[in-house]
């Protein structure tokens, strides 16, 4: 109590030093607000607890005999970001698929309707066929009632209504939330069912890749390995975020907290709900941010923004409403586009079935374009090793600094191409050339320049043979894993 006491003192002892050296005349002094409000959570903490639950997720006992040796030695499922991974391995030995009860492991979760729907995360509840749910109160209550929506690692567990009415809280608006606003981590780290964390809203809108959709908000609120699923609760005791990830070197705590919004979090729960899943639009394209101003101008923009075309997928909405490699989107419904993300998001917000118009520039020029959307497939897919690649044909364009060599179902192997794809293998990038500073690497695969296919070395030998040493080139690749980037390679000066 004394440390309380001479720090507000302290406090205090400033803002009279302060006053001395500018005097001032003496003025009505509001009343202070209680101290309890300054450095207290409590009331808010007393109304979450009762709502945040532990989650201990296994697969029933006739399935673990045909599972462990899937998942035994902790073959996790391919994929799995790196913070999830590492987090899963550290509980894996409470449970994991050995343990005689099939444990999976464990995490957090919060009760959002009284009527016992918990939201929580894919990752806390992945492959598990039934799942224990554990109150502050001591109370267990078992669900086989699990749906989960893998692109935003998010699930909702339902409980026995007849069991309730649960402790529930409100959901808020993840937009209201600015960064330095107040927050607080509720969960169960390490297995510390009931652990409350503070701190503020240090960033919004982060991207960080690890799920197919994501907009985190980023804390400096401890989170650690088993706050996965807890909220993330404004100073007004409402979930603002899903605790969801931690960027750590160590795998522990360092500083940086990620949840994903409530926003997000509540129209995936009511769809989750309502449908047993997520139905999503697409239009069936590969694309980037135009972040570049130099890559802007080669696409004759006249600002730096809208996502790119580097793909069209054969038979998808965008190849029938006539999209090409090349175009930039940069509005939707008349509403203006800012990145791949921003797109992403509102294509995907879409009802399938609905035709959107595109704003599109192609070539420098405006055009408007009609696209059926339809819902989105499931595809993905890994790569493979293979034998050493052959017939290297250095690159006759001076300055890129490449050389490639023709694709084959031996070279894709080796650099992990799942299958034979039309364009020429990078096998050598000079280093601090004009290749090399635009992110170019061994092992991507270059299928345009220019704009125009380059299906073999001969092709490509043929256009840049043709280009002026001192313009700069656009270039489209892509890798092994399905990203597709466009490059703006510069001209020798």
């Amino acid at each position: 109590m004394k440390r309380w006491i001479v720090a507000v003192a302290g406090v205090a002892a400033l803002a009279w030093i302060g006053m001395t050296v500018a005097p001032a005349a003496p003025q009505a002094q509001s009343s202070p607000a209680p101290v309890r409000d300054l450095l207290s959570y409590r009331d808010i903490v007393k109304k979450a607890l009762p709502a945040v639950v532990s989650i201990e997720s296994r697969q029933a006992r006739q399935e673990v005999r045909g599972n462990r040796q899937r998942r035994g030695g902790f073959d996790l499922p391919p994929g799995l970001p790196e913070e999830f991974r590492r987090r899963l391995e550290e509980m894996m030995p409470e449970g994991g698929p050995e343990a005689p009860d099939g444990r999976l492991g464990s995490g957090s979760g919060v009760v959002v309707e009284a009527s016992g729907v918990v939201l929580t995360n894919h990752h806390v509840v992945d492959g598990a066929s039934e799942v224990t749910v554990l109150f502050q109160d001591g109370r267990k209550v078992v669900s086989k009632s699990i749906v989960s929506d893998p692109k935003t690692d998010l699930a909702i567990v339902r409980l026995d209504a007849s069991k309730g009415p649960y402790a529930a809280l409100e959901m808020g608006d993840s937009d209201s939330m600015e960064i330095g606003d107040r927050v607080i981590a509720v969960g169960a780290p390490f297995g510390l069912a009931g652990t409350v964390t503070h701190g503020i809203v240090s960033a919004k809108n982060r991207n960080l890749n690890v799920n197919m959709y994501e907009d985190f908000i980023q804390t400096d609120a401890a989170i650690n390995p088993g706050n996965s699923g807890g909220p993330l609760l404004n100073i007004e005791g409402q979930v603002i975020g899903i605790n969801s990830a931690i960027k750590s070197r160590t795998g522990g705590f360092q500083g940086i907290g990620l949840a994903i919004p409530s926003n997000l979090a509540r129209s995936v729960k009511d769809q989750l709900l309502a449908n047993g899943g997520v139905k999503r639009s697409y239009i069936g394209v590969a694309m980037q941010s135009v972040q570049d101003p130099a890559l802007a101008r080669k696409l004759g923009l006249a600002e730096v923004r809208g996502a790119v075309v580097n793909d069209v997928v054969g038979g998808a909405p965008a190849e029938k409403a006539g999209l090409q490699p090349g175009d930039v989107i940069v509005g939707v419904d008349g509403k203006p586009v800012k990145d791949s993300r921003a797109l992403q998001a509102m294509i995907a917000s879409q009802q399938p079935g609905r035709e959107v118009s595109l704003d599109v520039v192609r070539d420098g020029k405006s055009q408007s374009l009609k696209v059926k959307l339809e819902e989105q497939p499931k595809a993905y897919g890994l790569a493979g090793a293979g034998d050493e690649p052959g017939g290297v044909l250095p690159s006759p364009r001076k300055g890129l600094g490449l050389s490639v060599a023709d694709m084959s179902p031996e070279v894709g192997r080796k650099y992990g191409f799942k299958s034979k794809a039309a364009g020429v293998i990078i096998t050598e990038v000079e280093s601090r050339s004009p290749a090399a500073e635009a992110g170019l690497r061994p092992g991507m695969l270059i299928s345009r320049v220019e704009r125009k296919p380059v299906p073999d070395t001969a092709a490509f030998e043929k256009v840049v043979s043709g280009l002026d040493p001192k313009a700069d080139v656009l270039v489209q690749a892509s890798t092994p894993d399905g990203a597709n980037l466009l490059v703006v390679v510069k001209g020798s000066d």
